[in-house]
């Protein structure tokens, strides 16, 4: 896939979009990915992945750190399609970061990739409870960089509805239509593996991808870049945080924008 916006917000197409900086921390989760993928292939260290991706034990036996740790455990594959999916990976993990900092990145990975892992238990554990539906391999399609890809290219297409997508580097789809994108490819997946669960939580990370973006403000149209979406999430947070405390310490919040209502003083504290 490559990206490309709209004039006048034109992305560099130059490398497939991997020109400019690199941040450290896109960096350092391909980095993690790429080892957390090697360890599974030697028989002394395929525990360490083994214990940290999403299985079933995070409901069975209590392993709740799973739901924290799968996005960075690399899902086993084809080589030179797990390097692919690094790329892509990179790509939109790239202007993500730029769009949101640091912060806000961290945050949309952990409350969609928790969210979605909640999701997925829930399924698995309903499916197993009740006896429905067999699941030979729960939550293989939403592991690691899978899960990390669906939230990235949600966040983006979220962003920049405008902007067009080269599916398979040569379709162009615009951004907009990627979210049912995503979800039809997630369907693919399942209808190959009957992975329910995995099915389920990839959907919701896209939602919750979604929604985190767009909950800076109003959900009205609009175009706004991800630097435009964050600072509204700051406003909107530091607004609870003020309302808060305005109740537990009984604070009265005069607005200086009211007029010639306001009394100018002098004030008494």
């Amino acid at each position: 896939m490559v990206t490309r916006n709209p004039p006048p917000a034109r992305m560099s197409l130059g490398g497939f979009g991997l020109g400019g900086p690199a941040p450290r921390d896109v960096l350092i989760i391909l980095g993690v990915l790429f080892v957390t993928f090697s360890l599974q292939f030697f028989q002394s260290t395929r525990i360490v992945p083994a214990v940290l991706q999403l299985t079933p034990l995070a409901w069975r036996a209590g392993w709740v750190w799973q739901l924290a740790t799968y996005p960075f455990i690399g899902a086993v594959g084809s080589g030179i399609w797990f390097l692919l999916d690094l790329l892509f990976l990179y790509i939109f993990g790239k202007d993500v970061y730029f769009g949101l900092y640091r912060k806000h990145f961290w945050r949309l990975i952990l409350f969609s990739s928790i969210g979605a892992a909640l999701v997925a238990v829930a399924v698995h554990a309903a499916l197993t409870l009740t006896g429905a539906l067999d699941v030979p391999s729960a939550f293989a399609i939403m592991q690691g960089q899978w899960i990390l890809s669906a939230i990235f290219i949600a966040a983006y297409a979220t962003a920049h509805r405008d902007a067009t997508i080269y599916l398979f580097f040569v379709l162009p789809v615009p951004a907009r239509w990627m979210l049912a994108v995503e979800i039809l490819f997630a369907f693919m997946a399942f209808l190959f593996s009957r992975d329910l669960p995995g099915f389920c939580g990839l959907c919701a990370g896209v939602g919750l991808s979604y929604l985190y973006v767009r909950s800076s403000g109003s959900l009205r149209g609009g175009k706004r870049t991800l630097r435009e979406m964050r600072l509204r999430l700051e406003k909107w947070w530091i607004q609870k945080k003020l309302d808060r405390n305005r109740r537990k310490r009984g604070f009265k919040v005069i607005q200086g924008d009211k007029g010639s209502s306001v009394r100018k003083g002098p004030w008494v504290n």
